[in-house]
């Protein structure tokens, strides 16, 4: 028997006697133990067997008597209004519940696409108590080791459809899309294009679907030619913009599935000489500080992109406290922000 203060614990086995019975080197069983990516699938499983079997405990790297409450935040990227958004609602609600707050950019991808090694391993060194994951795109066993690690973590906005049980927070995106183009089918318009995200993400489609109901619903024909993607990318919105006033019939109105998408938008009817909301009228989506310095201000679906990340936050709060929210999905509503941006149709060419 071990003594820590007046308390008595068995001691338990050594990361020596789990690698004797897994037949590996004491610094491989360290690998796995600590969630190092550098381990062979097979090596891997004899280890974790022996730990299950044996009944090794993880011993903390940190004290947790004199260490504050610690939570990671990994962001797609820190140079967007959007994370700024992010991280003040995650700080507002990590101060509220006493707890510290790591923030780390771009680490669960690479540039090439591939899953990142090292970040995952970093959770585990620092003693972090949860993680939330924003704009993030996990692989299958980014997944498992998380939930092998048994840590608890929620997904702010999710690029794909997150697995079965995994929490997430994110904004009634199929709702704005309504609400969006019911604004301009409201105002007169019925020639209404759509300029999109990444066509694989949830938001994106959401957006989309909400677009193509509002029509449809107002008995407007739903144009294939006026449906567009940008991957929320604002040079490639101007060119898709471009490529609409090209169109034997170009829209007299535009949803933008992003504010930062919509300064495109803006550039490029700068360009053709073509005024908003005189010629075109544009909605974005977000609600970005960008959105009111445009000229005309611009008229947008605004996702409390604050609010979502503090929902966030408090929900990892309760899972940390071994507490399991009865809904894996949180949507948080969106409304129309309404300026200068839009106005009816006038019948003239834009050719």
């Amino acid at each position: 028997m071990v003594r820590t203060g007046s308390a008595s614990v068995a001691a338990g086995p050594t990361l020596a006697v789990v690698a004797r019975e897994a037949g590996v080197s004491v610094p491989t069983a360290s690998k796995v133990v600590n969630g190092r990516e550098d381990v062979a699938p097979e090596t891997r499983r004899r280890v974790t067997e022996a730990l299950d079997r044996l009944g090794y405990v993880r011993r903390p790297r940190f004290d947790a008597a004199k260490t504050p409450g610690l939570v990671d935040l990994v962001v797609h990227s820190l140079e967007t209004s959007w994370s700024g958004a992010v991280l003040h609602g995650v700080e507002a609600a990590a101060h509220d519940a006493g707890l510290e707050v790591v923030v780390s950019a771009g680490l669960t991808r690479t540039r090439g696409g591939r899953p990142e090694r090292g970040w995952l391993d970093k959770l585990i060194a620092r003693g972090s108590s949860g993680v939330l994951f924003n704009l993030a795109e996990l692989t299958p066993s980014q997944y498992a080791w998380l939930d092998q690690h048994r840590i608890p973590f929620v997904m702010i906005d999710p690029v794909l459809e997150p697995p079965s049980g995994v929490v997430s927070v994110g904004a009634a995106n199929w709702h704005g899309g309504v609400i969006a183009t019911e604004h301009l089918l409201a105002l007169g318009h019925e020639r209404i294009a759509i300029i999109a995200g990444h066509q694989r993400k949830m938001c994106s489609t959401a957006r989309v679907a909400g677009y193509r109901s509002a029509l449809a619903s107002a008995g407007v024909r739903h144009r294939r030619e006026y449906v567009r993607h940008a991957g929320f990318d604002e040079g490639v919105a101007r060119r898709r913009m471009l490529d609409l006033l090209d169109l034997p019939e170009p829209p007299t109105a535009v949803f933008v599935c992003s504010d930062r998408m919509a300064l495109g938008v803006y550039e490029a009817l700068a360009e053709r000489g073509l005024s908003v909301p005189d010629d075109v009228s544009v909605v974005g989506f977000d609600d970005l500080p960008e959105s009111r310095w445009i000229a005309p201000s611009l008229t947008t679906v605004r996702q409390p992109l604050s609010e979502m990340a503090a929902t966030a936050l408090r929900l990892l709060v309760r899972m940390m406290d071994g507490d399991r929210p009865e809904s894996t999905r949180t949507e948080l509503s969106t409304r129309l922000v309404e300026r200068s941006s839009t106005a009816g149709p006038r019948e003239r060419s834009l050719c």
